[in-house]
């Protein structure tokens, strides 16, 4: 009755205060803890941390897709800056774990400890993601690639062979995890073991008919983790709303976590949006998904979470070169993060905010070597308009206290008086704070809408804006109308503008609002009576409406930014969206809840990093990309200021600013990309080439535990040889005569191979964007046996995208058949068979022979086993190649091409982003001439799979650190012609930006990342 009578009250313009007998709402919610500490809690509102509440808004990224520790710092502080309050990162049981019998958490980039460190003193909440499955689009979901041959079981459950692979790498992460947490002082707040497993019934959840075997593999990682010192809540994260599992609110049968929540990718996880008709229903663009009553109904008693909500969408190999950053950019950031927020969530880690690079082998066939996600932070580090949207939200969390305790009250187009627009009140019922989200009624739409909003407050029933035009939605936009918001001493009544921040200095609040440049606001603010505005040729033109109680401000957001003064003491900063994106609130504290006296605010710069008050001086860390005026807000204290440890001359505005220029950051020109030399990577296809060294296995198994049986036999799985990654080569002897070979290839999507007969090619499949098996007849040229009684050798070239994933990760790869036909006189003769075959991959396969890069970072090539592309390997007798910066291959075979850049010069105290780019001569030849495959190594590391013939990426960012910026850069790259057509492409590289910067990159501690050549590489010849 209490919500038909409050709806009632809309419809006749009546907007009485809620009261609490009024709102059913109010009843007390349980508050949880896991029963070991009290630190962290939780009601049906909001997590809560030492007794108070907070809005967690938190971002993933990946240490493992860049791994140079020293710019993990550069990825925390631009998070820190955004305005969140905690990250989230996964770890990888592959990266840790080379073999069965290590885990390494202590070689160059698996030492995670600097992580939890940085964190803490950057004042961010942690999310730890250990798995031991974590899908994200890696190999095989994130296992250890010898976890793949069948032998441990079919995974994610309680199998023994299975429970005792991941015992060591989950209880080590647990144990590291153990020192860091929330309830020892330091910052890691909860713990998810498993990742989208919703698994826990049988059939319909609904009908909650437990899965045991299920329930068993969660209770085995939940005994570990406590065993392991895990004192924060355990978490765990449904991939839908069909499968609610392993919350207790839902569930008592075993297995449940302390705190669960629901991943969601409204606008399709992929670039290739035919994927998403499935559990997010056929992809419509800005098609918001209805949250509320599935949380309600699934997890009623606990804060309304979500560990995974959509910061972008992976690009799968035969996607749009760059991503498709239009899917979910700055305006998906805008609706879809607020439209969250009117669902009553509290708790939303965005997936990626920094996306990386699948280098090496971590990736699957879904996805090519980027990963950029389309995330707020791009690749190469730099970020744009998503990233600045982002901000704008995150920001007003933060300051947005009463936002962690609301009810959801109403929703619908009875609040405006624009059928085209609807609105979600939130309202908390302990200040009578209201949070009003606007939207389109239909949130596909972008239509240029405007209107006025029916709120209540503490002043009563109110149409906004009483004076001023109406507000505006134009475009796909979501607007949050705030009533009674707290200034601590001073409330603002309401504001049709949206909050970004609110400060507190010297007592006095400082108060931004912004809107679109053009549009209209109108605030309120409770006890002024009267203000002052800057008077300017840019500045918004302002109108000032005194009542009873309030003064009424209205104007037309002009470009840059306006200051008002109130006579209470309020100071008011207006901001067009543009400047808004360049206006930051840098913490005093290492408190990640930022009291509002604990930060200052700071206008102009690309990036501000950080700030600390030191006497009279505020030290600013950060990022200017050209030349830039920075004004600051900050106590009255402050009357100077240094930029990167550097001081600038300040001057002081008439409303109390400091103000001071930075300078253009000095530009980076890169040498050329000359010099090749090149030599033949493929003496293996020869029959005199000798297999009976080190690098070479026999592939002589009879069986396989793999649950997926070959056609023929031997056994030709990769894997069970210990061979995991990238290329392999297959070395098939036969006697006798043949007509030709039937041969079935399973390698993953955009999988190719080859093959040479004695030394003559006889065929390739090239590979295709969906397809990861394939086969063909290949025949076998006159004059291509031999006659000397000598054996016949059949050389494969096997490409691997990455294993498959969640269900798929046994899938073999390799030669699912290999029958050799009989030959053409003698059509009768039973078919001649294979003797034997032998089998190369990385050098020492599963040994970690390189262990700072890691066995994911070699395929099986002659030059990646011998360390061509190594720093410091001799190619002086090399000959040098004629083409300038362009790449050459005459025939189907491989070869590797190499050079040595000298050093060049980076200016100290500059960040910069360099990448490589690929391309493809034109040429009128058919499409032969985009039918290969190139490997691009800088320094040892392979940075880049250049597929034109399947994918479109042609852009390969290489971070500093694995770029030296002090010393010389040793380039290779792979080329693998699949047709007799050879190949032709080009390579340079580019420097994506330069910024003045307190992150300098020429000077990064990167010692020991980049261990050169040594002999002991040519046993694996």
């Amino acid at each position: 009755m209490a919500r038909i009578f409050q709806l009632l009250l809309f419809v006749l313009g009546s907007f009485p205060v809620l009261t609490a007998a009024q709102n059913d709402s109010l009843s007390e919610w349980p508050i949880h803890d896991n029963g070991l500490s009290k630190v962290v809690q939780w009601d049906h509102y909001s997590f809560y941390v030492h007794g108070q509440r907070m809005f967690l808004f938190s971002g993933e990224f990946h240490y493992w897709r860049i791994p140079v520790p020293a710019l993990w710092r550069d990825i925390l502080e631009k998070i820190k800056a955004i305005g969140f309050t905690g990250c989230a990162f996964y770890s990888s049981w592959a990266y840790h774990a080379p073999n069965n019998q290590t885990v390494d958490f202590s070689t160059g980039a698996r030492d995670i400890t600097p992580i939890y460190e940085l964190a803490n003193e950057l004042g961010m909440y942690i999310i730890v993601r250990p798995g031991p499955y974590v899908n994200a689009e890696a190999s095989a979901g994130g296992y250890p690639l010898w976890l793949t041959t069948g032998a441990y079981g079919s995974t994610r459950n309680d199998d023994p062979r299975y429970t005792a692979a991941w015992t060591p790498y989950f209880s080590k992460v647990s144990e590291i995890t153990s020192n860091y947490q929330i309830t020892d002082g330091e910052n890691t707040l909860c713990y998810q073991i498993e990742n989208e497993y919703g698994q826990q019934w049988i059939g319909d959840p609904v009908d909650r008919t437990p899965n045991e075997t299920a329930v068993a593999y969660m209770e085995l990682l939940k005994a570990s983790a406590r065993e392991n010192g895990i004192t924060v809540p355990l978490t765990g994260n449904d991939p839908n709303m069909n499968t609610k599992s392993w919350g207790s609110d839902w569930s008592d049968a075993g297995g449940n976590v302390d705190a669960v929540g629901l991943d969601s990718y409204p606008s399709c996880w992929s670039c290739d949006v035919s994927v998403c008709t499935g559990t997010n229903g056929e992809y419509v663009p800005y098609q918001v998904l209805e949250y509320y009553d599935y949380f309600q109904e699934v997890q009623p008693s606990m804060p309304f979470f979500m560990p995974e909500f959509q910061g972008g969408s992976y690009n799968p190999w035969d996607g749009p070169e760059g991503g498709c950053t239009e899917d979910t950019g700055a305006d998906f950031a805008n609706l879809f993060y607020r439209w969250n927020i009117a669902q009553r969530v509290t708790a939303m880690s965005l997936y990626m905010l920094y996306g990386g690079t699948n280098w090496g082998g971590l990736a699957a066939p879904v996805t090519a070597t980027s990963y950029d996600y389309s995330a707020p932070i791009s690749e190469d580090r730099s970020i744009g308009s998503k990233y600045y949207e982002t901000k704008l939200l995150a920001l007003f969390t933060r300051c947005a206290k009463d936002l962690t305790m609301t009810d959801r009250v109403g929703n619908g187009t009875q609040y405006t008086n624009n059928a085209a627009i609807s609105a979600t009140e939130l309202r908390n019922p302990e200040t009578n704070a209201a949070f009003y989200v606007t939207t389109h009624q239909d949130t596909s739409l972008g239509t240029d809408e405007s209107f006025k909003l029916h709120v209540d407050t503490s002043e009563g029933a109110l149409t906004i804006p009483k004076h001023g035009d109406a507000i505006r939605l134009n475009g796909h936009q979501s607007k949050i109308i705030v009533t009674d918001f707290s200034l601590r001493s001073q409330t603002l009544l309401y504001s049709t503008a949206e909050v970004l921040i609110y400060a507190v200095f010297d007592r006095k609040p400082t108060l931004v609002l912004w809107v679109p440049n053009g549009e209209s606001g109108e605030f309120s603010i409770k006890g002024a009576k009267s203000a002052s505005a800057t008077t300017c040729p840019k500045c918004s033109p302002i109108e000032f409406h005194r009542s009873k109680g309030a003064l009424t401000v209205g104007f037309t957001q002009a470009e840059g930014m306006s200051i008002l003064q109130l006579d209470n003491g309020v100071r008011v900063v207006l901001l067009d969206r543009e400047t808004a994106y360049t206006f930051w609130a840098p913490a005093l504290t290492d408190d990640p809840l930022v009291p509002e006296d604990e930060s200052v605010l700071v206008s102009g710069p690309y990036l501000v990093r950080s700030s600390r008050i030191s006497g009279t001086t505020l030290a600013l860390r950060g990022d200017s990309d050209g030349e830039t005026t920075v004004e600051v807000f900050a106590p009255r204290k402050v009357k100077r200021i240094t930029w990167n440890g550097k001081s600038l001359k300040v001057s002081k505005s008439r409303y109390g600013s400091l103000k001071a220029s930075l300078a253009k950051p000095p530009s980076v020109k890169l040498p050329a990309l000359d010099g090749w030399k090149a030599s033949d990577s493929l003496p293996e296809r020869l029959p005199t080439y000798d297999d009976a060294g080190p690098a070479w296995v026999e592939a002589n198994h009879m069986t396989t535990p793999n649950p997926h049986k070959p056609a023929t036999f031997p056994v030709l799985y990769a894997n069970e040889y210990g061979f995991h990654n990238g290329v392999r080569l297959w070395r098939g002897y036969f006697n006798g005569s043949s007509s030709g070979v039937y041969l079935n290839v399973q390698g993953g999507n955009a999988f190719g191979w080859s093959a040479w007969l004695n030394g003559h090619f006889i065929g390739s499949y090239l590979g295709d964007a969906s397809i990861e098996q394939a086969n063909d007849t290949l025949t076998i040229p006159d004059n291509t046996l031999t006659t000397d009684g000598t054996p016949n050798v059949l050389l494969v070239v096997h490409d691997d995208t990455g294993h498959d994933q969640t269900t798929g990760v046994l899938n073999p790869r390799g030669i699912l058949e290999a029958r050799l036909l009989p030959s053409d006189d003698n059509a009768e003769a039973s078919d001649p068979e294979f003797t034997h075959w032998r089998v190369t991959g990385t050098a020492g396969g599963e040994s970690d022979l390189d262990p700072v890069r890691g066995v994911y970072n070699e395929d099986g090539l002659y030059a990646e086993r011998v360390g061509w592309h190594l720093p410091g390997f001799d190619d002086s007798d090399w000959p040098e190649t004629k083409g300038g910066t362009s790449l050459s291959v005459s025939g189907a075979t491989v070869r590797f091409f190499r050079t040595v850049i000298p050093k060049f010069d980076i200016p100290a105290g500059v960040d910069v982003s360099i990448s490589f780019v690929f391309s493809t001569p034109s040429s009128n030849s058919s499409s032969s001439s985009t039918a290969f495959r190139a490997q691009l190594f800088v320094n040892g590391y392979q940075y880049g799979r250049y597929n034109p013939y399947v994918g479109n990426q042609v852009v390969y960012p290489v971070p500093a650190g694995i770029l030296d910026y002090n010393g010389e850069n040793t380039i290779g790259v792979a080329v693998w012609a699949q047709t007799e057509g050879g190949a032709r492409l080009k390579l340079d590289w580019r420097v994506n930006y330069v910024v003045d910067s307190s992150l300098d990159v020429a000077r990064l501690d990167v010692e020991g990342l980049r261990p050169g050549w040594d002999e002991g590489r040519l046993e694996f010849a």
